[in-house]
C-alpha cells in the first residue's frame, strides 16, 4: 500500500478511536519504496532522496520503508491502557524481539538507540528493526517495522534513524529466510503478550 494512503487511513481510525467510533486496530501491510522523517529528521541525514521523501507526525528521523520489509502500525487507546507512553513503547520492543527470537534471531533494544538491534554476520551489531510512533489525544499510531529481506542497499539513501555507526541487517541476511504469512503468524501469537502488558498497567 503507498505510504501516504496508509497515512490518511491511520490518521482516520485515530480520530475514529478517539471519537469511540471504532475499536483499536494491529494493521499489517508493506509499503512502496520511500524514506519518511521523523519530526526530528536533520536534511544533512537525508543523503540520496532516490525515493519519495514523506514528512510525517512520528518521533524520530529517517526511515525507509519498502517491499521485503513487513510493518505494523499500531492503534491503540491508551486511555484505557494506563496512558503511559513509555510503557507502550517498551511492550512494542519487547513484542518484536520475542517474535524475532521465535525464529531463533537474538535481538534486543538499546536505551540511547533506537530500534531493534541484532549481530550481524561480521559480528558487528546491525539494526534488524525500526520504531517509531506518535500519539494523538491518547492514541497511538505508526509503530514497528522489521526487514524481513528487503534491498539493504536502498538504506544507503539515508542516515538510518540518525544512527550512522551501525549497519542494517535483515533475517534473510542472517540466514533466516523468513514469508510474510510465517511472520504475521508468529507476530499474532505474540500481540496477547504484548496487550497484556497494558491490561497490567490498567489494573495498577
Amino acid at each position: 500500500m503507498p505510504y501516504m494512503d496508509a497515512l490518511a487511513q491511520q490518521e482516520a481510525r485515530n480520530d475514529a478511536i478517539a471519537a469511540s467510533d471504532a475499536e483499536e486496530l494491529i494493521w499489517l501491510l508493506e509499503h512502496p519504496p520511500v524514506y519518511t522523517a521523523g519530526t526530528s529528521a536533520p536534511a544533512a541525514e537525508l543523503i540520496d532522496p532516490r525515493f519519495d521523501v514523506i514528512q510525517t507526525g512520528r518521533g524520530g528521523r529517517y526511515t525507509y520503508h519498502g517491499p521485503g520489509q513487513r510493518v505494523a502500525y499500531v492503534l491503540l487507546d491508551l486511555r484505557r491502557r494506563g496512558r503511559d507512553v513509555r510503557a507502550f513503547v517498551h511492550a512494542l520492543e519487547s513484542w518484536t524481539i520475542a517474535t524475532l527470537g521465535d525464529f531463533g534471531v537474538e535481538a534486543w533494544a538499546v536505551p540511547d538507540r533506537i530500534g531493534i538491534w541484532t549481530r550481524d554476520i561480521d559480528g558487528q551489531e546491525a539494526k534488524i528493526g525500526a520504531i517509531g510512533v506518535r500519539i494523538r489525544r491518547w492514541v497511538t499510531m505508526h509503530g514497528m517495522a522489521v526487514n524481513l529481506d528487503p534491498d539493504l542497499s536502498h538504506f544507503g539513501g539515508i542516515v538510518p534513524c540518525g544512527i550512522a555507526d551501525y549497519g542494517v541487517t535483515s533475517m534473510a541476511r542472517l540466514g533466516v529466510p523468513v514469508a510474510q504469512e510465517a511472520w504475521d503468524e508468529a507476530l499474532q501469537r505474540r500481540a496477547g503478550d504484548f496487550l497484556s502488558a497494558f491490561a497490567t498497567i490498567e489494573a495498577e
